[in-house]
């Protein structure tokens, strides 16, 4: 083989080597911190997310009465488990985990749940994914949805996969920390 063939092997096998590499690198960066095209969620992320699957009742819910739309009724609805459900809550606890105590109020919005920095709930936890989960009010009742995550989310106990309900105080485990929504 001549010598110029020879020099434009060994530099395409370097530069075949470069992208091996930088292939890797980019690989273990997005496993680690996220993927950087991420687009940021709208401002209304609650209209532009996917509609929640509605939880299926556990009894009939007896017709509202449509006589007087102008009249103030307060219903309180009750989940299987006999707790009021989240749609007066006004604050997420942490009761279990590194940040046990910590509250957190809510406001309108979805609060994201994960270990990446632009998570509205940061958890520093080898068991939270990037992107863990997402709590977000959808009808006047606070939902969970998991959002892909590793280890999965757990509403009191069980393994969502779908977006739940969230009655108030029940545990919420993502990862090594358990929360509830209060009133």
């Amino acid at each position: 083989m001549s010598e110029l063939t020879l020099l434009v092997l060994r530099f395409g096998f370097l530069i075949l080597l470069w992208l091996f590499v930088l292939g890797v690198v980019y690989a273990l960066r997005a496993d680690l911190f996220g993927r950087g095209n991420r687009k940021p969620a709208p401002a209304n992320a609650a209209a532009s997310a996917p509609a929640p699957a509605a939880p299926a009742p556990s009894r009939p819910t007896p017709a509202r009465p449509t006589a007087n739309p102008t009249a103030a009724t307060v219903t309180v609805n009750r989940s299987r488990t006999g707790n009021a459900t989240a749609s007066n809550a006004n604050r997420l606890v942490i009761v279990q985990g590194p940040r046990e105590g910590q509250e957190i109020p809510l406001g309108t919005g979805p609060l994201t749940i994960g270990r990446s920095a632009d998570s509205s709930l940061v958890l520093r936890d080898d068991y939270t994914s990037t992107h863990h989960a997402r709590l977000l009010q959808w009808n006047e009742e606070w939902m969970i949805q998991d959002l892909g995550s590793t280890n999965g989310t757990f509403l009191d106990g069980k393994r969502i996969g779908s977006p739940t309900q969230v009655p108030l105080h029940t545990p919420i485990k993502v990862g090594q920390t358990v929360f509830e929504l209060r009133g």
